[in-house]
């Protein structure tokens, strides 16, 4: 009788465990997908304001302009390495709400603020202040999710950032011919500090904090998340790991990435308004349809990635596509606007799709002592890709008075970030791992 008992106790455990498990996609993903979306909206929205005529407004010319757009990527890249190590030891939950906060009040200020210095100075604590989301984030994640779920969810983290430039795109747009492009830096920045306080009650840093996990099923995954760690190397200082040549290299790659999608995201609507030569509603819409095809892509990589257990394969044909795609707007642009358009949809689904996979590639190959710390500086790296992006785009088009230099710049970006995660060599096994969630 005995034994009878014990099977059936574990039959009604494990559906329990199981459903408890998949609680963790609804209760901690749509809450990462908003934060990160609200990031991504006050800090992209500044080429919406670009478009609208916001050089003309505050009487600076199209290089300060530029460097107005670039400067946010600066204090982005100084604080993330810190941010990290304090989210790892202390608290990613209180760190992103700081950030969230911080960030709010800031961008709701870039409407407000009329000197152009001044005006420097905000953009780039905005940028300090949104750069401890990410790495936070990914930290958090590391915690909640293994192996065989880590791309996937990495992938809902990250598609609060096209989702957002989608939505963003097509309502901005008319919310600046509405209202102006200053009020709508105050609308949309308001929603980020609202959001604070509801982060605060409903995410925990670790599923021993929460009451919807029973404690077997917290002891399981904590019990997976260990043997995963068991099978990395040992890393007894951070230092050591800073000066490996994988983890130089990408750095290297994600600053070539990052320059060549910020510049898309941040310009896409300038160079969009010029081309078709139509309104700011007009504008938005324009802007928002390549976006589509990156969400979809970016769903579909991270799940083969996930069951196949592979990374490098799911990241550098695309990054490749979507070079290619946009030295075929750059040679198109005199053309055909629509021509060129079509290209460009094409390469924003490629250069969004592999970052899924990207972001599943240190945790798997380093340590949890260090991971979180060498992702932040792999994505500080993407920031002063970004500053470079962002700004060089800007002068080529204020100098040529053409997109056509700065598609080519993007271009030759993207494709020789796909060509270093070709030759890159990692730690990280592409076996199975000895059990999977989903």
């Amino acid at each position: 009788m005995p034994p009878t008992t014990t099977l059936t106790t574990k039959q009604s455990i494990e559906p329990q465990h199981s459903a408890e498990m998949r609680k963790r996609w609804l209760r901690i993903l749509p809450a990462v997908f908003v934060t990160y979306s609200l990031a991504y909206l006050d800090r992209a929205n500044y080429g919406f304001g670009a478009a609208a005529g916001l050089a003309a407004t505050l009487n600076i010319t199209k290089s300060r302009a530029a460097l107005l757009g670039a400067i946010f990527f600066l204090g982005y890249f100084l604080f993330q390495v810190p941010g990290a190590a304090y989210a790892r030891k202390k608290s990613a939950r209180h760190l992103v709400f700081f950030a969230l906060i911080s960030w709010g009040i800031l961008a709701a200020l870039t409407g407000v603020i009329r000197n152009f210095w001044l005006l420097v100075v905000d953009r780039f604590f905005l940028g300090v202040a949104e750069s401890f989301i990410l790495p936070a984030m990914l930290i958090l994640l590391m915690g909640w999710f293994t192996r065989a779920e880590r791309s996937r969810a990495n992938t809902f983290l990250i598609l609060g950032n096209p989702v957002t430039v989608l939505w963003m795109s097509a309502v901005t747009g008319y919310l600046i011919a509405a209202i102006g492009w200053q009020m709508t830096f105050v609308v949309e920045g308001i929603p980020s500090v609202i959001w604070g306080f509801a982060w605060l009650l409903l995410i925990r840093d670790r599923p021993q904090q929460v009451s919807w996990m029973s404690a077997d099923s917290c002891a399981n995954l904590e019990h997976e998340l260990e043997q995963e760690q068991a099978q990395l190397p040992s890393v007894p200082k951070l230092r050591v790991v800073f000066e490996h040549p994988s983890v130089i290299w990408l750095c290297i790659q994600y600053f070539f990435w990052s320059a060549g999608v910020y510049g898309f995201v941040l310009w896409l609507p300038v160079i969009v308004k010029n081309g078709a030569a139509r309104g700011i509603g007009a504008t938005g819409l324009l802007s928002a349809a390549p976006y589509m095809g990156a969400v979809l892509m970016m769903i579909l990589v991270s799940h083969y990635s996930d069951h196949s257990f592979q990374r490098k394969r799911f990241i550098w044909p695309f990054l490749l596509v979507s070079g290619f795609a946009m030295l075929g707007s750059f040679f198109t642009a005199s053309l055909s606007f629509w021509l060129a358009y079509a290209f460009l949809i094409v390469s924003c689904a490629g250069m969004y799709a592999p970052y899924g996979p990207f972001f599943a590639i240190v945790p798997e190959m380093l340590p949890k002592n260090v991971a979180g710390e060498v992702m932040a500086l792999v994505n500080s790296f993407g920031a002063l890709g970004g500053f470079v992006g962002t700004w060089f785009v800007g002068l080529l088009e204020a100098r040529t008075g053409s997109s056509k230099a700065g598609f080519l710049l993007m271009s030759i970006c993207l494709m020789v970030s796909g060509m270093i995660i070709v030759a890159l060599k990692t730690s990280a096994t592409d076996s199975k791992p000895t059990s999977q969630k989903a």
